[in-house]
């Protein structure tokens, strides 16, 4: 696969590698939010199925990327927090079960779990951190494993921690749950479109992503996943989208008590987001010509150009088979110099600072060179 920059709205000048923070917007993502825009000009154009048929079509696209052939078990969502809180208050807690998290993983993953845990006496398990850099993805892959045991409830994680970019084998930990009778719930919204996610062999209960990260797309938009654990459970809003027979405006005021099949009573409120939907929709069916296989193996390509020079630095990335290539942490470990941050800015190098760590997260649109500038900037800030 070769460099796709030209795909994308980005200056020349900029040395963007910060794609898990925002994606840069694809040029035919653009056109299919403005022709989409426009659409409203005339509604008189706008007939009842568009309400329906390009969130269904988006639903196909996103099965097809987690690997699974039932669209029906795919609900449209606003955000993360949206789509995790759907799957919090249908799970069923007696005092004193487990709920294994990530230590410092996002937010949006931990403020509902904390507040459940106070609320019916749960035990919050946080998988920390190894203490040692070395082997310390390797570690930490198997302080998780060992955390489920068989008062596990729910395991709710990332395929990759945001913060720096360490791979869990979420397939071995889809095993060790359903071994135990637990729930596993995954984010994937720093992963997914970038990072191959095989449902078919991780079986998550239930899988959310927002889309303005690596599935290219707009932002206040996502797309999850529910197993049938969630078949049957009460969501966030009771939008009449997803009921039976919805599609039928003259029947409307025939109240359905029914849900549609599936995830369906998951979607959010207004699900056709006339805007965003096309605009997802349209990321989704580049990033599937494309390839995630090929996407991964590209930024693969990059890092292990540079990784001689990172390595000669003094400086720390996790061990290859622990670390994402798309999205990884660059440590020093006597820490880095003040004047760093605004030294990249200066220069135009776009990264992000999570933790202790230089979160670096190139895509296709970026070049070699790119990563060979921000070693060499980083080579004048080491302590």
């Amino acid at each position: 696969m070769n460099c796709q920059k030209d795909h994308f709205f980005i200056d020349p000048s900029v040395t963007y590698l910060n794609g898990s923070y925002m994606s840069p917007q694809l040029k035919v993502v653009e056109a299919a939010g403005i022709q989409a825009l426009q659409k409203k000009n005339q509604p008189w154009n706008i007939l009842p199925m568009d309400f329906f048929y390009e969130s269904e079509r988006l639903k196909k696209l996103f099965a097809r990327l987690i690997h699974t052939d039932n669209s029906e078990r795919i609900a449209i969502i606003p955000s993360v927090s949206y789509g995790i809180t759907n799957a919090a208050r249908n799970i069923h807690f007696n005092p004193g079960d487990r709920i294994v998290l990530l230590e410092k993983q996002f937010p949006s993953n931990y403020y509902i779990w904390h507040e459940l845990a106070k609320q019916h006496q749960l035990d919050l398990h946080i998988v920390r951190i190894p203490p040692t850099l070395k082997q310390r993805g390797k570690s930490w892959n198997e302080l998780l494993m060992q955390s489920i045991n068989h008062r596990t409830r729910l395991v709710s994680i990332e395929q990759v921690h945001w913060t720096d970019g360490t791979l869990f084998d979420l397939a071995q930990v889809g095993e060790r749950a359903r071994e135990v009778g637990s729930l596993l719930i995954v984010d994937a919204t720093q992963s997914l479109g970038i990072l191959d996610f095989d449902q078919s062999k991780i079986k998550a209960d239930a899988i959310i992503a927002a889309s303005y990260k690596w599935l290219l797309g707009p932002y206040s938009i996502g797309c999850a996943y529910y197993g049938e654990a969630f078949d049957q459970g009460y969501p966030l809003e009771a939008s009449w989208m997803n009921k039976k027979g919805s599609e039928v405006f003259e029947d409307l005021l025939n109240y359905e008590p029914d849900y549609k099949q599936g995830a369906a009573r998951y979607n959010m409120g207004e699900q056709s987001q006339f805007i965003q939907v096309p605009m997802l929709a349209r990321s989704l069916t580049q990033i599937l010509e494309w390839g995630v296989g090929p996407m991964q193996n590209y930024c693969k390509g990059l890092v292990d150009l540079v990784l001689p020079a990172i390595e000669n630095q003094g400086l720390w990335i996790e061990d290859d088979g622990f670390r994402a290539n798309h999205l990884f942490g660059i440590r020093a470990p006597q820490g880095f110099k003040a004047g760093l941050k605004k030294a990249l800015m200066d220069q135009k190098i776009y990264v992000s600072y999570r933790d202790d760590a230089i979160r670096v997260s190139p895509n296709i649109y970026n070049k070699e060179s790119d990563l060979i500038a921000l070693v060499e900037a980083l080579a004048a800030y080491i302590q």
